[in-house]
C-alpha cells in the first residue's frame, strides 16, 4: 500500500535519501567559469582579487569581466582583464558591447584586448542606456546588434567569442522563435558558445535546451547560475532581464535580510540544488555570476564534487 505523500519503497528517490545526502557521490566531472565586474575602489579591488585567488584552484575554463553601459567601465574592465592575463594562468574573457559607440571605437577596444593577450570576448549588444522600458538604438556608425559585433570581431582577430542566450526570452524579443533566430544569427556569425541569462527553475533551462535543439542550433549553451547574495538586487536584475522569480525563492529568503550568514547558507543550498538537477539532466558546464564574491560559488562547486587539484593549489599558494 502507498500512503499519500510518502514515496513508494521501490522509488529511486527513497533509495537515494536512505543512501546518503543528495550530493553524495558526485564525481566532480564538471567544468566551470566565473563572471566578475571591474572594481570601483581599492577595497572592492582587494575583494575581487581575493575572489580570483580563491576560485583559481578550481581551474575554470575562463573568467569574464563585465563592461559598463556605453563603455562606462572601459578602462577598469581593460585593466582588470589585462591583470588576470598577466598575473594568473586563468584564461580571461572581456565583455564588449555596442552601446553608444562607433564601430571604430569598438574595434579599437578589441584590438587593445588582443594586444594585451586577451583571446576571448563575450560579445553583447548591451542594454539601452536610458534604462528599462526604452529600446536600444544603435550608434549611427556603430554595430547594430550582437550578431554584427561578432562578425566584426572575427574580422579583427581570431577571437574565441561567447554570446548571451535567454531561456525566458529577451524582454525586447517579440516572441521565443524570434529570440532563437537572433541567437542563431550570433552563433552563425562566429560565436563559439552561448551563456544563458540566470534562471531559478531547472525546467526553464531544459525547455529552452529542447527549443534550441529543435531550431537546429548545435553550439554549446552554458547555464548561467546566480547565487542570491541579495534578494533585493536579484529582484531588480530579474525585472531588467525578464527572469521569473518563483514564489518559493522569495519564501526561502524571506526574513534573512538582516542575517547575512544564514542567507549565504540558504543561497548556496538553493543554487547547488539547481546545479545538481541540471547535472542530473546532463549538464556538465556551469557559468557563475559571482558578483565578485567567491564563497557561494566555491561552496556550490564543492558540493558538486569539484575539488582543486594539488598542482593548482600549489600554484595559487606560490
Amino acid at each position: 500500500m502507498t500512503i499519500p505523500g510518502i514515496l513508494p519503497e521501490s522509488s529511486s528517490e527513497l533509495r537515494r535519501s536512505r543512501a546518503g545526502p543528495l550530493f553524495a557521490g558526485l564525481p566532480g566531472d564538471i567544468a566551470v567559469s566565473f563572471e566578475f565586474f571591474p572594481p570601483k575602489t581599492e577595497k572592492m579591488e582587494a575583494t575581487l582579487w581575493d575572489s580570483v585567488a580563491t576560485l583559481a584552484p578550481l581551474e575554470p575554463r575562463f573568467v569574464s569581466v563585465t563592461y559598463g553601459a556605453g563603455g562606462t567601465t572601459r578602462e577598469r574592465t581593460h585593466a582588470t582583464v589585462a591583470r588576470i592575463v598577466r598575473e594568473t594562468a586563468i584564461p580571461a574573457a572581456a565583455h564588449l558591447t555596442c552601446v553608444e559607440a562607433s564601430r571604430a571605437d569598438v574595434d579599437a577596444v578589441a584590438r587593445a584586448y588582443w594586444e594585451a593577450g586577451v583571446r576571448h570576448i563575450v560579445a553583447l549588444r548591451g542594454d539601452a542606456p536610458d534604462g528599462p522600458g526604452t529600446r536600444f538604438v544603435p550608434h549611427p556608425d556603430g554595430y547594430e546588434n550582437a550578431a554584427a559585433l561578432v562578425a566584426g570581431l572575427k574580422a579583427i582577430a581570431p577571437f574565441e567569442i561567447s554570446v548571451a542566450a535567454y531561456p525566458e526570452c529577451h524582454p525586447e524579443s517579440p516572441d521565443a522563435p524570434a529570440d532563437l533566430d537572433n541567437l542563431k544569427r550570433k552563433l552563425d556569425a562566429g560565436a563559439s558558445r552561448a551563456i544563458s541569462q540566470f534562471f531559478f527553475e531547472p525546467d526553464t533551462f531544459f525547455r529552452f535546451r529542447d527549443a534550441v535543439a529543435a531550431a537546429g542550433i548545435t553550439a554549446e549553451i552554458v547555464p548561467g547560475i546566480m547565487p542570491v547574495t541579495s534578494f533585493a538586487a536579484v529582484r531588480k536584475m530579474s525585472a531588467l532581464c525578464g527572469t521569473a522569480i518563483p514564489e518559493w525563492l522569495a519564501d526561502q529568503l524571506d526574513g534573512l535580510d538582516e542575517k547575512p550568514q544564514a542567507r549565504q547558507l540558504v543561497a548556496a543550498t538553493l543554487a547547488a540544488e539547481l546545479c545538481r538537477r541540471l547535472y542530473a539532466g546532463g549538464e556538465r558546464h556551469f557559468h557563475f555570476y559571482t558578483l565578485n564574491r567567491a564563497e557561494l560559488s566555491y561552496a556550490i562547486c564543492h558540493l558538486l564534487g569539484l575539488r582543486p587539484s594539488p598542482d593548482a593549489e600549489r600554484e595559487t599558494a606560490s
